[in-house]
C-alpha cells in the first residue's frame, strides 16, 4: 500500500489539501449561487409589489370613471323624470 501511495505521488498531506481545496470552490460556487437566487427572490418580490401598486391605482381610477359615470347616468334619469312630470 505504501509503495501504491509513492506510485501515485500523492501523499495523504497532498490529498487532504486536495479535498479541502474542492470542498472551499464548491463552498464558494454554492455562496455564489445562493446569493443570486436570494437577489432574483428579492426582484420579485419587488416587482410583485409594484404590480400590486398599479393594480390598486387601476382599481382606483377605473371606481372613479364608473362613479362619475353612475352619478351621470342618475342624473339624466333624474332630468327625464323631471321632464316627465313637467309635461304631464
Amino acid at each position: 500500500m505504501d509503495s501504491h501511495d509513492s506510485q501515485d505521488g500523492k501523499s495523504p498531506a497532498d490529498m487532504t489539501a486536495f479535498v479541502q481545496n474542492l470542498l472551499q470552490q464548491m463552498q464558494g460556487r454554492f455562496q455564489t449561487m445562493s446569493d443570486s437566487i436570494i437577489t432574483k427572490i428579492d426582484d420579485m418580490g419587488n416587482r410583485i409589489n409594484e404590480l400590486e401598486q398599479s393594480i390598486s391605482e387601476l382599481r382606483a381610477e377605473i371606481g372613479v370613471e364608473i362613479s362619475q359615470a353612475q352619478a351621470a347616468s342618475e342624473k339624466a334619469k333624474e332630468e327625464e323624470s323631471n321632464k316627465e312630470e313637467g309635461s304631464s
